[in-house]
């Protein structure tokens, strides 16, 4: 994986960067660090700079946040319960969390928007419950960009910091992403084999 990422860092350039992470956050199995590790070393090197990096990187990761969201907000939540019911283990959650979800965001929503864009394994996810719950456009777009900056300031420094530190920085950063990456599918399929429905009742209650 990393070969092709670091091949679009460095033909594509910024927009590489906004396609990658806009990807990214669709198919979250591609990870954001090692792209805007990588990134970071390149303004180590003078490959690139420091504020169009983090630009580009903010904007792609709010466009495929947006996508969800976008995709959700349409979806609305009754079409979404049959693909709920059907594949509940694989997604880790039942109706009821997606209710419980529904009417936390509708009151924190903007908050939990920005916080979970710290999180590994929900900061993609959260635009799928945001959508569900109708938040407003511009204050999801708002929230998911500040958070999103946060984000890429520490990755973009991370990797700023390996470049100058050590000449082989992209081995170390490749390795580190590989380890972060089996570590959150191994989470994953933790929460799968112990996942157990509610009892119909208490789900519906």
């Amino acid at each position: 994986m990393s070969e092709w990422i670091y091949a679009i860092i460095w033909q594509g350039g910024y927009l590489g960067i906004v396609f990658l992470m806009m990807i990214e956050n669709i198919f979250p199995p591609i990870p954001s660090e090692l792209i805007m590790g990588v990134a970071g070393i390149a303004v180590a090197r003078g490959k690139m700079e420091f504020w169009p990096l983090l630009l580009s990187g903010t904007v792609g990761t709010t466009l495929g946040n947006y996508v969800l969201f976008l995709a959700a907000d349409r979806l609305g939540y009754e079409r979404l319960r049959p693909f709920v019911d059907r594949w509940g283990r694989w997604l880790t959650m039942e109706w009821h969390d997606v209710e419980a979800a529904g009417r936390f965001l509708r009151d924190h929503g903007h908050w939990v928007v920005f916080f979970l864009r710290f999180a590994p394994m929900f900061r993609s996810i959260i635009s799928i419950p945001a959508g569900l719950a109708h938040m407003r456009h511009i204050r999801f777009l708002v929230f998911t960009a500040m958070g999103a900056a946060v984000w890429n300031v520490a990755l973009i420094m991370g990797g700023k910091w390996l470049g100058q530190t050590f000449s082989t920085a992209e081995d170390w950063l490749g390795t580190a992403t590989l380890a972060l990456t089996v570590a959150t599918v191994a989470f994953y399929l933790w929460r799968v084999m112990r996942w157990k429905p509610r009892d119909q009742s208490c789900s519906r209650g």
